[in-house]
């Protein structure tokens, strides 16, 4: 991993490992949304989460992650993170902040924003289930991390996530 190439997943897993982070990563076929990664998932024990990269229109960006059942109004829930209307990121604004291709969004794309321009927001209800799964940086694959793990990595990276119930 250099300053201007995104880590890659075994970057990510190496990151894992220094942290003495447990982990599992099933490989699959490529999923780009949650009613995909629901239909080939199989056996995947844990929490199964869905993640929206959103920004504002003065460019602040949020990595909303939740449960996949989450249902998440984006006005109310931009008032209550402080975004106010926000949208959903472009492809390339992803691209260029997480350093991933769309239906890879994941809180483990956080080791790519060096420069903390992303608020993670993590859903309570998601931090109560162990293992919890996310995509490592590719959306051709899944990794299960504990809870706690995941708080640790994302704090490893550089940011506070704010823990709200939604």
């Amino acid at each position: 991993m250099t300053a201007s190439m995104p880590a890659t997943p075994e970057d990510l897993f190496a990151r894992l490992d220094e942290l003495a982070i447990a982990y599992s990563t099933v490989c699959h076929e490529p999923v780009f949304t949650v009613d995909e990664n629901r239909e080939l998932r199989g056996s995947i024990a844990g929490g199964h989460c869905k993640n929206l990269f959103l920004k504002n229109r003065k460019n602040a960006y949020w990595l909303v992650v939740c449960l996949e059942d989450a249902k998440i109004e984006l006005k109310a829930f931009g008032e209550r993170i402080g975004a106010g209307r926000p949208s959903f990121g472009s492809a390339e604004r992803l691209m260029e902040v997480l350093g991933i291709l769309p239906g890879a969004v994941t809180p483990f794309a956080l080791i790519n924003d060096r420069e903390q321009r992303v608020q993670p927001v993590l859903q309570a209800r998601m931090l109560e289930i162990s293992p919890l799964n996310y995509h490592p940086l590719r959306n051709d694959r899944t990794t299960a991390i504990a809870p706690e793990d995941l708080v640790r990595f994302i704090e490893n990276c550089g940011h506070s996530p704010v823990v709200i119930d939604f």
